[in-house]
């Protein structure tokens, strides 16, 4: 029972340390704000114009698609 209560004890520690650390922070929560609207900026703008659905507009059901894709995968190119 005593390794079970380190653990939490443990875990709380951790939690607090990052809790504080977070909330005193001045500069740190611009610095957030900029990764957060970077991130935000490669995952749904970037997919729109780069990763367009190439398997949905040229294949109709699943086996088409999973046909296509093994060939491509195992072929060599010319």
């Amino acid at each position: 029972m005593t390794i079970n209560h380190n653990k939490m004890s443990f875990v709380r520690k951790i939690f607090n340390f990052y809790y504080e650390g977070f909330r005193s922070m001045t500069v740190g929560r611009t610095l957030w704000l900029i990764i957060f609207i970077k991130l935000f900026i490669m995952f749904a703008i970037f997919r729109l114009f780069f990763f367009q659905d190439f398997l949905g507009s040229r294949f109709t059901s699943e086996s088409e698609k999973s046909n296509y894709v093994i060939e491509q995968l195992t072929t060599k190119p010319k």
